[in-house]
């Protein structure tokens, strides 16, 4: 009887040692989707045929520095500062490659369909192609704007026919919080 007890709580303890084990290493698994030929979005954690694209992924960067490397990228490659892309993905989407606001603009940098398409951007939901879009607008933007940070970031939230013509960053509430924001951010990253 003795020998059965202590099997037991020999058990039990190695029982509950694994237990609280399990529970503390974290479950981690990418998301992928697929839009089918009827237009059906369909989800899942294991493709199982090509074309799946990842939708969301999990791993042990915070949402923050997810795209840090395609920041990088399109800084380099666009002459456009990390900070500056960082800061906008910051304020215009809060790093939701899926944001989509009330105008219709669409993913991190949060760029209007026609923008997209101008730049060349043919999926704004894939945070790469996203990421260059909006550095590629940015490094406009800065050129058209001779450097001047405000009127660029004005002109982005605004459009840059509205700066053009006033000159000076436009009287719109959300125009001038957007680039109080960024601004407040680029010293962050």
């Amino acid at each position: 009887m003795k020998n059965k007890t202590r099997f037991l709580a020999i058990l039990f303890s190695t029982w509950a040692v694994s237990m609280v084990l399990l529970v503390s290493i974290p479950v981690r698994a990418d998301i992928y989707y697929c839009v089918d030929g009827q237009g059906i979005i369909h989800f899942t954690n294991v493709p199982t045929i090509p074309g799946y694209r990842i939708f969301m992924h999990e791993g042990t960067l915070s949402r923050a520095d997810e795209y840090d490397m395609y920041i990088r990228e399109a800084a380099y490659r666009h002459g456009v500062s990390f900070s500056l892309i960082k800061a906008v993905i910051k304020v215009e989407s809060n790093f939701d490659p899926y944001a989509v606001s009330r105008a219709g603009a669409i993913g991190l940098m949060q760029i209007m369909p026609d923008t997209a398409k101008a730049l060349g951007v043919i999926d704004p939901f894939d945070p790469r192609e996203n990421i260059f879009g909006g550095a590629r607008y940015l490094k406009k933007l800065l050129r058209q704007f001779q450097g001047s940070l405000p009127l660029t970031l004005a002109a982005y939230n605004a459009g840059p026919n509205k700066v053009q013509s006033l000159k000076c960053v436009p009287p719109i509430k959300e125009t001038q919080n957007f680039v109080r924001r960024v601004m407040q951010y680029l010293n962050r990253y």
